[in-house]
């Protein structure tokens, strides 16, 4: 054998296996899809949201029904209550909560809660009616939807 002929390698670096990353992203993306709650009311009333001091989170959401109450159009005075997707009446309330109740689980019924997202300038009257139509159909707890006022 011949002194100092020795071939030289290159070394390269290998490449980056790619094969498990649509997995990966497929993964994640039914992730998403999963935990994502997809808005399916529209507002059709105007409300201007109050502003509070002591706020908490609402802590079981699918036991949750929402009732909007607010201006129907830009210069209104009358003011409409929203049950999902159609303006109603205070008396149709407990229609609506029992419909409501009835699709929920029955874990769930007996954390039914009522969220009132109501306009700052709605009469006291319209919400006294509304606690009433509620009282009536046993759906005792009610949470006022409001914003954090700035410290």
């Amino acid at each position: 054998m011949r002194r100092g002929v020795f071939q030289r390698r290159e070394h390269r670096m290998p490449g980056l296996n790619t094969a498990a990353l649509p997995d990966l992203i497929f993964t994640v993306l039914f992730f998403f899809m999963i935990v994502t709650h997809m808005r399916d009311v529209e507002p059709l009333v105007r409300y201007d949201v109050p502003l509070g001091t002591e706020l908490q989170k609402v802590a079981h959401k699918a036991s949750v029904v929402y009732i909007y109450v607010g201006r129907t159009a830009k210069d209104s005075d009358q003011f409409a209550i929203q049950l999902n997707n159609r303006l109603a009446t205070v008396d149709d309330i407990r229609a609506y909560i029992e419909e409501e109740r009835s699709r929920m689980a029955p874990e769930d019924q007996a954390l039914l809660t009522v969220s009132l997202k109501a306009d700052r300038d709605v009469p006291m009257r319209l919400i006294a009616d509304i606690k009433e139509a509620l009282r009536q159909s046993y759906a005792l707890k009610i949470n006022y939807s409001a914003t954090k006022r700035p410290q």
